[in-house]
């Protein structure tokens, strides 16, 4: 076998043997075998300890790393990076469980969210994980079920901060927002809670998310450690843990550039020479799709390829009940590709052919690709879409007109 290389452009993060992408040392026609199904989710260990040791690189050991479960909740990669990161973030009941069973300690396990059912809080409760409380109806609820049990509460205050996260993807803070409690809101209950009622860790305070500009994430860290220090001013009693929210991107689309973390971190260095009380205790960062994004794809087959007045379609087993998010029903206001491949093609010189490629559904919005220079596709080939290892199969509609659900593997 020829010696492996590395993909060409914005898919370098995988090696390539024979024309074929690897995902951990597999081909796409072994995973094929291994799977009996040829379409398929397929993530790289590898990719993402690399990506997790680039933030741990850049960014002050003082502040730890949090995964955000939402992002990839497939059990094996979860428990693969419980040693990895410093704790887990989880925004429901299921979440929760699969992240105290993969041996996470439960001080280091936060439950979010913006509309906690009573179950949930109960559940949180019993289990001794952290609730990021959102309302003040969500926090009087949280100190009578730990009454009726018997258990402490432990309560972080999600707070909705009054900046925005500037170029944001999401803006999840900021003006009204059904995430958190308002700071001004905040500012008055603080001096005046019965802290004997809850244990109390300290504050969430999350602006937004895939964000690519460090210039932007650096002003929110300013604002943010700012109205952190405003909070633990008013708070009568000790604070644990500031968690700073995320926001880190990953580039998706042409033009888009990598964010550089080392400005953020040393913009957050500073901060914490400013603000020795944050210096002082735990401070969080959570990311979810910026850690496991890029070390996924999604690989479905060539099934059929035809012409419609003068436009080639390729047609596929794979679409967007699989993958909403490349469907571009996702958030995007303008749909956009993701970087696309021939799977067994990657360092063909073969002609390239402008496409279309779709999936089964009877949709016009069932598209995985749309006008793309791809490599002399054909029939049985597969058909690649890159940095799909965040919000993939758990973000998508797989009952959707009754489509086999697709599978996943970690390597």
């Amino acid at each position: 076998m020829s010696k492996p290389t590395p993909v060409h452009a914005t898919m370098n993060q995988f090696e390539v043997r024979d024309n074929q992408i690897l995902i951990g040392g597999k081909d796409l026609d072994t995973l094929c075998a291994m799977l009996d199904k040829s379409v398929f989710y397929a993530y790289d260990k590898n990719v993402v300890k690399a990506q997790i040791d680039l933030f741990h690189q850049a960014i002050p050991k003082h502040i730890k790393l949090h995964y955000a479960i939402k992002a990839n909740p497939y059990p094996p990669l979860v428990n693969a990076m419980k040693d990895w990161v410093e704790g887990f973030d989880v925004a429901s009941q299921k979440e929760m469980l699969l992240a105290v069973q993969s041996g996470m300690p439960v001080k280091d396990i936060s439950f979010a969210g913006p509309s906690k059912q009573e179950s949930e809080i109960k559940a949180a409760i019993c289990a001794g994980v952290t609730l990021h409380v959102e309302s003040e109806l969500e926090l009087s609820r949280a100190i009578e079920f730990g009454d009726e049990l018997g258990i402490l509460p432990i309560i972080a205050f999600r707070v909705n901060p009054a900046f925005e996260l500037k170029a944001s993807g999401m803006k999840m803070g900021g003006g009204p927002k059904q995430f958190g409690i308002d700071e001004e809101r905040l500012m008055e209950i603080l001096p005046v809670l019965d802290y004997e009622k809850i244990q109390f860790r300290g504050f969430h305070i999350y602006w937004g998310s895939q964000n690519l500009k460090q210039e932007a994430i650096m002003d929110a860290h300013n604002k943010t450690f700012a109205l952190a220090q405003r909070l633990i001013d008013l708070t009568p009693t000790s604070v644990e843990t500031v968690n700073i929210g995320g926001g880190f991107g990953i580039p998706y689309f042409a033009g888009e550039t990598r964010l550089d973390l080392k400005p953020i971190g040393e913009n957050l260095h500073t901060l914490l020479g400013q603000y020795p009380a944050l210096a002082n205790i735990e401070v969080i960062i959570e990311l979810g799709r910026f850690l496991v994004a890029e070390a996924g794809i999604y690989a479905s087959k060539i099934t059929d390829k035809k012409v419609s007045r003068g436009h080639t379609y390729l047609m596929t087993n794979g679409g967007l009940h699989h993958h909403l998010s490349n469907s571009g029903n996702f958030g995007q206001v303008i749909r956009k590709n993701y970087p696309v491949a021939i799977g067994n093609k990657m360092n063909s010189e073969a002609n390239k052919e402008s496409v279309t490629a779709v999936g089964p559904l009877c949709t016009p919005l069932d598209t995985l690709a749309d006008k793309m220079m791809l490599t002399d596709p054909q029939i049985g080939d597969w058909l690649v879409i890159f940095q799909s290892g965040a919000y993939g199969p758990t973000a998508s509609p797989q009952d959707f007109l009754g489509h086999p659900h697709v599978v996943e593997i970690v390597l």
